[in-house]
């Protein structure tokens, strides 16, 4: 039976804020059990708070502007799919998956021949560009070697934009659309289960995320600081791990998960399918158990599925945004079947308006001013479905806390077959199975 989808909250950004007190309290420990204590120790003169503003940052906008600004970079190719959709690559530049490593005398062949230079390599990955061939040309010369997998272009993905914390109350009607609240009785999360969130990092020194940071990775600059610089993987992250009931900001929807922030996106919002790919490689040889990606290009990338499969393959549970922009052109890695892919809905159940549509939607979430953590320790509420995505991600950690036993398959199903049917009866374009239900699913996860 379908459940009734009565939400009618209002979201009002950056105006009045009020103290909730909660009834849930908890130490700052691993979750071991389905009970929750009341009557936190309250709120002390000394200890109150200034309540935070909240910045109303058009996500959408900064979306279409970046993909203003590829539309007319000089050094990169437009693909038009159907005269609306469009996807990227960097000019003269291929990604070639080789079936092993090469040694140093052939790779040095190979820049003679094509009068070239190397990129970057990742394992038996690498990125070569060429002073004389053009793309297609090039793609040509490494696929008529008997040791290559695959030669693309280097594709271009765009970011996809009741506890006692002091925006809860008025900001969060997300959490209690699908059921937070109650699903902390059964699982809070666990400091074992690892959610990796590959985007443009991490504000490392935010008060709402301290203590929940384990080590990622710069792919950008390559070291060990995954520091953010845009606030688009800032605000992903607090979605699911800003602290709660700690008289601060914003409710996380884990408690205890910690976050591997992994920088594959610059400044701009954008990063490269090699360095996203090889981001997900990264995540999963490091222990990640849940990987975040709200980001999307609607070219297929024979790289991005590579690592993709790279993880599914070792169990890994990954999570994607469909993409903002209205249509039903498949986005990558969403539309890819090991990856749950997630639309967006807005306060009152409603598909929102620029959440893409299509037969590879798995399910929905709130996508419509969301508040979240942002760089240099603010706050913001965003709308897409970047935004959308970190609650399925959540969601998973928590089966996973609940039940390590599931294999990534079988968190998947549990999610889709409990999630709350919205629009036409059954599974359909615009919604996927329905809305995730928190309860539900873990529930249904220690059965």
């Amino acid at each position: 039976m379908r459940k009734k989808m009565g939400f009618a909250i209002t979201l009002v950004v950056a105006v009045g804020l009020a103290i909730f007190i909660s009834f849930l309290s908890v130490d700052n420990q691993r979750e071991d059990g389905p009970k929750i204590t009341s009557n936190p120790a309250p709120i002390t003169n000394n200890q109150t708070r200034q309540r935070p503003h909240v910045m109303n940052v058009d996500a959408l906008k900064s979306y279409q502007k970046v993909q203003n600004h590829l539309n007319n970079h000089p050094k990169v190719t437009v693909i038009d799919h159907n005269g609306k959709d469009k996807s990227h690559y960097h000019d003269g530049q291929v990604v070639v998956n080789f079936k092993k490593k090469l040694p140093k005398t052939e790779i040095d062949r190979m820049l003679k021949e094509i009068n070239g230079k190397l990129l970057q390599q990742n394992d038996s990955s690498y990125i070569f560009s060429s002073y004389k061939l053009a793309i297609p040309e090039l793609i040509k010369y490494f696929d008529s070697m008997e040791n290559v997998e695959f030669t693309e272009p280097n594709y271009i993905l765009i970011k996809n934009a009741q506890p006692n914390d002091l925006l809860y109350n008025d900001y969060q009607w997300n959490l209690r659309m699908i059921e937070t609240e109650n699903g902390w009785g059964f699982s809070r999360g666990a400091d074992n289960v690892v959610i990796a969130v590959i985007d443009t990092g991490v504000d490392l020194d935010h008060p709402d995320l301290a203590g929940r940071i384990t080590n990622g990775y710069n792919l950008v600059k390559e070291n060990q600081t995954p520091d953010d610089d845009n606030g688009h993987g800032t605000h992903v992250a607090g979605i699911i791990a800003s602290k709660t009931n700690n008289h601060e900001g914003i409710a996380g929807i884990t408690w205890f998960n910690p976050i591997m922030p992994i920088k594959a996106m610059g400044p701009d919002g954008y990063g490269s399918s090699f360095d996203i790919a090889r981001g997900i490689i990264w995540a999963t040889d490091n222990g990640a158990d849940v990987i975040n990606m709200s980001l999307g290009n609607y070219q297929k990338s024979k790289m991005l599925k590579h690592a993709v499969d790279y993880a599914y393959q070792r169990d890994v549970i990954m999570v994607a945004a469909s993409g903002n922009d209205n249509s039903s052109q498949p986005s990558y890695p969403a539309a890819f079947p090991q990856v749950l892919s997630v639309a967006a809905v807005d306060d009152n159940g409603d598909r929102a308006e620029f959440s893409n549509y299509g037969n590879y939607i798995d399910v929905s979430a709130p996508g419509v001013d969301i508040p979240s953590t942002y760089i240099d320790h603010q706050y913001a509420a965003l709308s897409g479905t970047s935004m959308a995505a970190p609650h399925v991600t959540a969601l998973a950690a928590l089966i996973r806390s609940r039940n390590p036993s599931l294999s990534n398959k079988e968190v998947i199903k549990i999610i889709k077959q409990t999630s709350i049917d919205l629009g036409k009866a059954g599974k359909d374009n615009l919604f996927g199975e329905g809305l995730i239900d928190i309860v539900s699913a873990l529930e249904r996860a220690n059965k």
